[in-house]
């Protein structure tokens, strides 16, 4: 009896913990990220995406985080190919004052600079992943420039150690202009990790950071080499010059009876792709 009035009472602290999300909120604020991509990006592209959806247990995606855009993405890959779990991300607790509906969207807050802040991103995160929810973290704790040296905040290593069998998978996010008016959105999932229950908190964030590194190493050549046969095609976004010199070239199209060429270079995309 005894036993059971204590399990009764972890789940309510589990509970407790994990924020809610409001699915009406969620179905809302998704319209928006495809809406913002296509209107201000050519293309949403991956790379070994299988990586991710093909995980299994607690699972926690760790980016490097170099742009406003960043939450978004990972908004947009949560539905493409885990759209049956429930997906968190921690943010800085005076940002996310700042944007309160955030709330209803899985973000909790994050107090950076206190040890009280600490204790409890782990105890939200622990229930988070011992709920079945999938963790989103962007370990710099900042905005940097995705050529600086990776340099994690220590909360990541931390709950690396703590959690049983939690997988982690880096994921590399790059904004580039490729030959179009609009920039590319460029992603790549690395070889997702485990961390030997013997590993020390600063060992654990070593061996992250360099995963995360190596993963940021192989997208960048990627998009240098402008291929994007070697990208799965996730969304596509606006094409063309727009302004009234797409409307010159949309009229003589229309009365020359020509098709008009949106794209300023002629683009081959892995016919595997599904675009959106």
């Amino acid at each position: 009896m005894r036993r059971e009035r204590e399990t009764v009472r972890d789940t309510m602290a589990t509970a407790r913990e994990v924020p809610p999300i409001s699915a009406t909120i969620l179905r809302f604020f998704r319209r928006i990220v495809h809406s913002y991509f296509r209107r201000h990006f050519r293309s949403v592209m991956a790379q070994d995406t299988s990586r991710f959806a093909a995980t299994r247990g607690p699972l926690i995606v760790y980016a490097n985080h170099s742009s406003w855009w960043d939450p978004m993405v990972c908004v947009l890959l949560a539905e493409r190919f885990m759209p049956q779990c429930m997906h968190y991300a921690p943010m800085d607790a005076a940002a996310l004052a700042k944007y309160p509906l955030l709330c209803k969207l899985g973000m909790f807050p994050l107090e950076m600079q206190s040890a009280r802040g600490a204790a409890q991103f782990l105890r939200t995160s622990e229930a988070i992943l011992a709920g079945g929810g999938v963790l989103w973290i962007t370990p710099q704790g900042r905005f940097a420039d995705p050529r600086e040296a990776l340099a994690f905040k220590p909360g990541l290593g931390a709950l690396a150690t703590r959690v049983p069998e939690v997988t982690l998978l880096p994921l590399a996010i790059e904004y580039t202009f490729w030959d179009e008016r609009l920039p590319e959105t460029l992603l790549r999932f690395g070889k997702p990790l485990r961390i030997p229950e013997s590993t020390s908190s600063d060992e654990a964030t070593a061996l992250l950071e360099a995963a995360l590194a190596a993963t940021m190493a192989e997208l960048r050549s990627a998009a240098m080499a402008r291929d994007a046969r070697a990208f799965e095609v996730l969304l596509q976004g606006g094409r063309g010059t727009g302004g009234f010199y797409a409307l010159g070239r949309r009229a003589r199209a229309l009365f020359t009876g020509k098709q008009m060429a949106l794209d300023h270079t002629l683009r081959e995309t892995n016919k595997g792709d599904e675009p959106r």
